[in-house]
């Protein structure tokens, strides 16, 4: 009689999976004279290009004054569509530039910004800009909530390499 009552409460007490977002942006190595970090905005967005929610905005977080805030104008996608009216720093957002490489962001539906997102069709935006140097702007178009695994890539030219977007059901 036990074993019976143990497999219904192995079933009750397994985790319920949930819905994830993981997104790696890749910051590739210049060959320039005056090298600087990129600012990075990430973002959601609807066809339209309606803002939906900020993911990650990477600057100088720690300057003096709050100077580094003063250059997120040149991320101008991203500032238009929601950064002229943030109250910055922003919690869980804001975090500073990132080195030459790889960078993995992990963002689940039990939790903003994914918790509350209605289905339907969106974009992944990665905007990055860097002083002394270029800006550019890369669009990963997915469906919300996946039904399946699905991956997604861009591949930015200059300030910007690989994008990868991987939605797990």
């Amino acid at each position: 009689m036990r074993k019976r009552l143990l497999l219904p409460l192995t079933l009750i007490s397994a985790p319920i999976m949930a819905a994830d977002l993981q997104v790696s942006v890749e910051i590739p190595r210049l060959q320039v004279a005056e090298y600087h970090r990129p600012y990075v905005a990430l973002w959601l967005e609807r066809p339209d290009q309606s803002h939906v929610a900020d993911l990650a905005v990477w600057y100088d977080v720690k300057l003096k004054d709050e100077e580094g805030e003063k250059w997120l104008k040149d991320l101008r996608q991203w500032w238009r569509r929601s950064g002229r009216s943030l109250d910055l720093p922003v919690d869980g957002v804001s975090a500073a530039t990132r080195a030459v490489g790889s960078h993995e962001l992990n963002f689940d539906d039990s939790k903003a910004p994914l918790k509350d997102l209605p289905a339907g069709e969106y974009r992944l935006v990665v905007e990055a800009a860097r002083e002394v140097g270029g800006r550019e702007l890369l669009r990963v178009p997915f469906s919300w909530p996946p039904q399946e695994k699905q991956s997604h890539r861009a591949q930015g030219e200059s300030e910007l390499g690989n994008i990868s977007l991987t939605l797990n059901p």
